[in-house]
């Protein structure tokens, strides 16, 4: 399989774990950062401004994984890139999470 096929999967894993807390703190009504927010990444955005948020990576992640080549969900290389993006994503969310709390004025 071609490398870029892979990369597409790394991607697809990593804008899946990207739209889960937009789309469950859009969920439970809370304002949460976005790219929307003022100022960007910073700022809180809306509920409905981060369940579209979440939309969107949801759309990237169905791209990435669904039509760049569909994925094999028994082929285990296939499945250990997508998780490797989740994880990773997943990661760095946390970290950006933690900066963010941490210069917020108390």
């Amino acid at each position: 399989m071609p490398w870029y096929v892979y990369l597409a999967y790394f991607f697809g894993g990593a804008f899946i774990a990207n739209a889960a807390p937009h789309l469950l703190t859009g969920i439970a009504r809370r304002p949460f950062p976005s790219p929307f927010a003022s100022p960007p990444f910073r700022g809180l955005s809306s509920p409905a401004v981060n369940i579209a948020w979440a939309s969107i990576n949801l759309a990237f992640a169905y791209l990435l994984l669904a039509r760049v080549r569909a994925i094999d969900l028994r082929q285990l290389s296939h499945v250990a890139v997508v998780v490797a993006g989740f994880a990773i994503m997943t990661v760095q969310v946390v970290r950006s999470l933690k900066r963010l709390r941490a210069s917020a004025p108390r």
